[in-house]
């Protein structure tokens, strides 16, 4: 664009990191970073790893875009970071960040917003695997990962899960809900729309991110109460856990119930923002292009304090 180096604002790209999300962070950062490029901004691609604070100190950028996912990343340990460097920030702070990737607490910040969520409970690995803690169908899975990782799906007519041995100790027990998979971006103060997420069969990590293991349909094919009720829901989430720039919170919604069946499942801080991702998908749809959304981001970055 003809620009010094100088001329627009440094921008560090966190990207890869430690949690078993790497690979779709890898993809997000580097997707980021071209797009920034693209957007007029000198663009350093940092892999965040345990020297993550001395390399920023060195490169010493105005602004840091968070574009990792999962544990460290996503869960206010590098949030934490940058506001201790007093570096400005991409997405939510150290608390929001915290408090949605904690599964059980952010449902009672649900509850307390008065946003439909379904019953769950905490318990000890050992436990889950000994016996039923609640009448099948029900899911199992972490408390603190996203992108569905370690997600067990027990049926009326399974045994308890066999849960592999890199879950944690404490995990979380809650009633599977049926239905359609619906999900809503929000955008500073404004809901972008609703996608309904087709796939073959459970919306795992590999049909989240494997090409063709999920089909997006945008916007989605819903009554328009329904519609209405994930915008509302998914704005009502974000400022509920205090989040700011981009989230994405994910629903189920059992047809046959009406508006009764529409369950809020958890949202995202640091969604996804690859070529398969939703949020990008959602802002094309609104008329906004990668790059825009992008430099929307970066200029609405800031620290806690």
């Amino acid at each position: 664009m003809g620009m010094s180096s100088r001329a627009a604002p440094r921008i560090c790209v966190l990207k890869g990191g430690l949690s078993v999300e790497r690979e779709v962070s890898l993809s997000s950062g580097y997707e980021c970073a071209k797009a920034l490029r693209v957007a007029g901004y000198e663009v350093i691609e940092l892999d965040a790893r345990g020297d993550v604070a001395q390399r920023l100190v060195e490169i010493a950028p105005d602004i840091v875009f968070n574009a990792l996912h999962g544990r460290w990343g996503e869960d206010g340990c590098v949030q934490g970071i940058l506001e201790w460097l007093r570096l400005p920030y991409t997405h939510s702070g150290v608390l929001s960040s915290a408090l949605a990737m904690d599964k059980a607490r952010s449902k009672i910040v649900y509850q307390e917003a008065g946003l439909p969520v379904v019953p769950s409970v905490i318990a000890l690995k050992a436990d889950v695997m000994a016996g039923h803690l609640m009448a099948p169908p029900y899911v199992v899975k972490p408390n603190n990962e996203g992108s569905s990782v370690g997600v067990y799906l027990v049926t009326e007519e399974a045994m308890p899960p066999v849960l592999a041995d890199d879950m944690p100790d404490l995990v979380m027990v809650e009633a599977y809900a049926p239905g359609r998979e619906l999900t809503t971006t929000v955008m500073g103060d404004r809901p972008l729309g609703v996608t309904d997420i087709e796939t073959d069969g459970w919306y795992d990590y590999d049909a989240k991110y494997r090409p063709g293991g999920s089909r997006h349909v945008v916007p989605a094919d819903i009554p328009p109460e329904i519609q209405t009720a994930c915008l509302d829901y998914a704005l009502r989430a974000h400022d509920a856990l205090g989040c700011r720039g981009v989230s994405r919170t994910d629903f189920r919604w059992d047809e046959a119930r009406g508006l009764g069946g529409l369950i809020l499942l958890e949202t995202n801080t640091q969604p996804g923002m690859t070529p398969t991702s939703l949020v990008p998908e959602q802002a094309a749809y609104c008329g906004i292009s990668f790059a825009d959304l992008c430099r929307w981001i970066v200029e609405d970055a800031s620290c806690d304090r």
